[in-house]
């Protein structure tokens, strides 16, 4: 994504975020390299394949993903559309047919009623029925296996699937921070008819993400663990992305929108009392002062993002 100042129509603004030399965060753990292992073993029992991703950044997909998604019916989930810009669907659904993708759905796994869950299990029978099965011909049930890079709501898919179609609760645990799911479980069952059952996996990102800007819309998302971007470095990020929307101007009582990360920070920090004591030492002894705390501010600023609450974007878009 690139902004331009005359698009905002405020002169002065980066017209694109420099990046340094810092360079991709490397974030694949033990049980992401196991998992990934033990996904392709499962693939010979697997009917098909549901890809499930962050409908804020439908193109950021991880590459290592396609040998599976080549051999298997493949249905592709954009989950959190709560918090994406769903006048920008259209768009979406044309770039993906471009590479190649047919089936899609966009979802909200965290409502109670979500209309394009109860798609799915009509969607998915139809793309096993169309395929071959081989050596899984006379098997009347189903096995899905449900993958996706961290965070972007597979277990919420698996618990919205059993409230939509048997009525029952949580089946795998859910959080809002990367790498909740940390290997494959047993299979769950989702549907009674046809018999459905899914395997929950560990969300699994590239071990080399080569594109520094992917990264830090995989980051801003939450997909990666924050510490391993830095809370300064994706709040920059994001207060850039934000610039063409400015609600981020309204809820901290901005005068105006600002391209400047420390000023914003401070005013984010004053505004919510997120102050940290310092001593300070003069020429007449120590004093203790208050000090804007930026790293709580940032935190804040890039939560605000991710519940929503900043707006609705497609920051692939």
């Amino acid at each position: 994504m690139r902004l331009r100042a005359g698009q905002l129509g405020i002169a002065g603004f980066r017209s694109a975020f420099d990046f340094g030399q810092r360079e991709t965060a490397r974030w694949f753990p033990g049980h992401m390299a196991k998992g990934l292992k033990q996904m392709r073993a499962r693939l010979r029992s697997t009917d098909c394949i549901i890809e499930i991703h962050d409908a804020r950044i439908s193109f950021e997909r991880n590459p290592l993903f396609q040998e599976s998604l080549d051999i298997r019916p493949h249905l592709l989930v954009l989950n959190k559309m709560d918090l994406a810009d769903a006048s920008k669907k259209l768009s979406v659904l044309k770039q993906l047919e471009r590479e190649g993708v047919k089936n899609v759905l966009f979802t909200d796994c965290l409502k109670q009623r979500d209309d394009s869950v109860k798609k799915i299990v009509p969607l998915v029978t139809k793309l096993i029925e169309n395929a071959a099965r081989f050596h899984r011909e006379e098997n009347r049930s189903y096995c899905l296996m449900v993958i996706g890079v961290p965070n972007v709501g597979k277990s919420s898919l698996i618990n919205a699937l059993r409230r939509t179609n048997l009525k029952k609760g949580k089946a795998s645990r859910v959080g809002g921070e990367p790498g909740i799911t940390k290997a494959i479980l047993t299979k769950i069952q989702v549907c009674e008819r046809p018999i459905i059952h899914l395997l929950d996996t560990p969300g699994v990102l590239p071990p080399n993400i080569e594109n520094i800007e992917t990264g830090m819309k995989l980051a801003l998302c939450g997909t990666i663990l924050d510490h391993l971007v830095g809370e300064d470095v994706i709040a920059d990020y994001l207060l850039f992305s934000l610039n063409r929307l400015q609600q981020y101007v309204e809820r901290y009582d901005l005068e105006a929108p600002c391209d400047d990360i420390q000023h914003v920070l401070k005013h984010i920090a004053v505004k919510l009392g997120k102050t940290q004591r310092v001593k300070a030492i003069t020429g007449v002894g120590d004093i203790t002062m208050k000090v804007p705390n930026y790293t709580a501010a940032a935190y804040d600023f890039i939560r605000a993002f991710r519940k929503g609450e900043l707006g609705k974007v497609m920051l692939d878009l």
